[in-house]
C-alpha cells in the first residue's frame, strides 16, 4: 500500500515497535517507511535473546502527516510479509511533538517533584502534567508556584481503597498516560498495580533490601556506606521489585555526615527519576518480561 504524501513540508514521527523476533522485520519496517516517503533520521534495535523479542525506535520524516495511516501501512506491510499481526506486535506512531500526560503523586519529601516541574517548564521534559495529588498538604504551595491543579487524597488504612479508586478517576478524568510516584509514601495494593500495568513509575533508594522502614540514609551511615544510589522502576504488586529503567550511584566518603548522605541521596533520586520519565517520554523504554529494554 502506498499512501500519496501529503501536499506539505515533511514532519517528524517516532516509531516503536516491540514483537517476536524474526529475520527481516527492518526491510520490513524500512520498505514500509519508504512507501509513505519516510527517511530515517535515527534507528536503534535490539533482539533479546531471553524472550525472544525485537524492540525498534526509528525517527523519520514523512510527508505523509498522519500518524495512524503510517501506522496502518507499516501494519499491513508486516502482516503480509512477516506474519506479525497486531495480537502478536505493540506498533505505535507519534508525531515527534506529542507530548503524553503524567499525573505525579508525593507525599511529604518534595525533591523529585520540584525537579520533574523545573525541567517540565524549562523544555527538558516534553510532557504535559495536569494534575499533581498527593496523601499530604505540603506540596500544594510547589503546585500552585507552578500552576498545577493540587488534588488533596487523604488515606488511612480504612480510606485506602476509597482514596485509590479517587487515583484512577482522576487519571480517566485527565487521560493520564503514566503516573509518577515522586516520593509518593504508600504501598498501592495489588488491584491499583494490576490497573496500572506499565503505566506508572516509582523512584527509592538503592539500599533496599538492606536498609529497610524509617531513616534508611541514617541506617547507612552507621554502617559505613560507601555508596548511595537510587533506582526507578515501573510498579508491580511485587514492592520495590519491579522492572528496572533507570539507576545510578555516588561515592560516599567516611567524613560524610547522615544528613549529608540524605542530601546526596536525594540529588541521585532527582536526577535517576528524571531520566526515567523523560526517557519513557520519548518512547525509549519498552517493557520485556521482568526487564526493561531502554534505548539511550
Amino acid at each position: 500500500m502506498t499512501l500519496t504524501p501529503d501536499n506539505h513540508p515533511s514532519s517528524s514521527h517516532i516509531l516503536t515497535l516491540k514483537c517476536p523476533d524474526a529475520p527481516g522485520i527492518v526491510h520490513t519496517v524500512s520498505g514500509a517507511l519508504l512507501e509513505v516517503g519516510g527517511n530515517i533520521v535515527e534507528n536503534a534495535q535490539f533482539s533479546e535473546p531471553e524472550t525472544n523479542t525485537f524492540c525498534l525506535r526509528t525517527e523519520f520524516e514523512s510527508n505523509v502527516a498522519d500518524p495512524k495511516a503510517i501506522k496502518d501501512a507499516i501494519e499491513q506491510r508486516l502482516m503480509d510479509e512477516r506474519g506479525i499481526g497486531i495480537d502478536s506486535a505493540e506498533l505505535a506512531v507519534h508525531t515527534i511533538d506529542y507530548r503524553p500526560r503524567i499525573m505525579i503523586l508525593v507525599s511529604k519529601f518534595d525533591h523529585c517533584l520540584v525537579d520533574l516541574l523545573y525541567r517540565w517548564r524549562n523544555g527538558g521534559l516534553k510532557v504535559d502534567i495536569p494534575v499533581i495529588a498527593s496523601n499530604h498538604t505540603n506540596a500544594a504551595e510547589v503546585a500552585e508556584r507552578y500552576g498545577v491543579p493540587f488534588v488533596h487524597l487523604p488515606i488511612t488504612k480504612e480510606t485506602k481503597a476509597e482514596q485509590e479508586a479517587q487515583i484512577k478517576a482522576l487519571m480517566e478524568e485527565h487521560d493520564i498516560d503514566l503516573l509518577v510516584l515522586a516520593r509518593y509514601m504508600q504501598i498501592l495494593s495489588n488491584d491499583l498495580c494490576a490497573y496500572l500495568g506499565g503505566r506508572a513509575i516509582n523512584i527509592h533508594h538503592s539500599f533496599l533490601p538492606g536498609f529497610k522502614g524509617a531513616k534508611p540514609y541514617h541506617q547507612a551511615h552507621t554502617r559505613g556506606v560507601k555508596l548511595v544510589g537510587a533506582t526507578a522502576h515501573f510498579v508491580t504488586a511485587d514492592l520495590d521489585e519491579g522492572p528496572i529503567i533507570e539507576q545510578d550511584v555516588a561515592r560516599v566518603g567516611h567524613e560524610k555526615t547522615a544528613e549529608q548522605l540524605v542530601e546526596l541521596g536525594q540529588d541521585t533520586e532527582r536526577l535517576v527519576l528524571s531520566r526515567a520519565v523523560r526517557h519513557w517520554a520519548e518512547h525509549r523504554v519498552f517493557l520485556v518480561g521482568e526487564k526493561t529494554v531502554v534505548f539511550d
